[in-house]
């Protein structure tokens, strides 16, 4: 273990084996640093927060700190981060605050990248990318491989679906249906996230099942009846997922804009 001799680590914290804490870092009484964690200078890591092993931590970062939320009764519940997280310079991720489990979770292999926000109650996925000053409102969910282009402002309890993507400066106030594109304000479909499932191994005809599909909810103007069908008929893991994700809609879907006739 190494730890700088300006550091203040209180306690009661749980601190694993080779953890490195830089100058400066304060770590409160009741967190837990996994093995091999890396906590540079100037970080605050306080509250009921868990980090995974080989977490990295740059920073100004905050993480654990009293939840943003006015209802909140005093009483701030965890914060748990998965292994092999980064977590660059001034992000703040928020505790649970209040609902069931009181938790907000941040997964595996993600990237959050410098001055972002995960608000209290949030579920972050696996392997998702969170560019610059992405900022994620409470009560959201960021499904696993999605990509947050930077300064995307969600809105709280919105949930972005596994390999969507949005565009820089985004505005979500809606569902982003998984393996799709978002852009704008307020954001509109754009499309499908074409590279994102050629990086993440996808054969050539599961994207053209799920580019079928998209054409048929969001394109030809018949999205209920779309959707209807879909989930009758399909026999694709992939487009039984989509329709899943949008019958499981509780906000509203993200929709296409229709394309003006010249």
């Amino acid at each position: 273990m190494r730890v700088h001799p300006t550091a203040l680590i209180a306690s009661g914290a749980e601190l694993g084996v080779e953890v490195s804490v830089g100058p400066f870092s304060v770590i409160g009484d009741e967190v837990v640093i996994g093995d091999r964690c890396v906590i540079h200078g100037h970080v605050v890591i306080d509250g009921r927060t868990e980090l995974g092993e080989r977490v990295e931590v740059y920073p100004q970062a905050v993480l654990g700190t009293r939840p943003q939320d006015l209802r909140f009764d005093g009483d701030a519940g965890w914060l748990r981060v998965g292994p092999r997280t980064v977590i660059r310079e001034a992000a703040t991720l928020n505790p649970g605050s209040r609902g069931e489990g009181r938790m907000t979770v941040v997964g595996a292999d993600t990237l959050i990248m410098a001055y972002c926000h995960v608000a209290h109650d949030c579920r972050i996925g696996d392997r998702v990318v969170m560019a610059n000053a992405t900022q994620v409102a409470g009560h959201c969910e960021i499904e696993d491989a999605a990509v947050l282009g930077g300064a995307t402002t969600v809105h709280q309890h919105c949930r972005i679906g596994t390999l969507a993507m949005t565009g820089a400066s985004a505005r979500i106030q809606l569902d982003v249906p998984p393996y799709c594109i978002a852009d704008g304000n307020p954001a509109a479909l754009r499309g499908l996230n074409r590279i994102g499932l050629r990086r993440d191994g996808w054969t050539d005809d599961a994207a053209t099942a799920v580019k079928r599909a998209y054409r048929a909810l969001f394109r030809e103007g018949r999205y209920a009846d779309a959707l209807a069908e879909l989930t009758e008929t399909t026999d694709r893991p992939e487009v039984a997922r989509l329709c899943a994700f949008l019958r499981g809609s509780e906000r509203g879907v993200t929709r296409a804009r229709r394309r003006r006739r010249r």
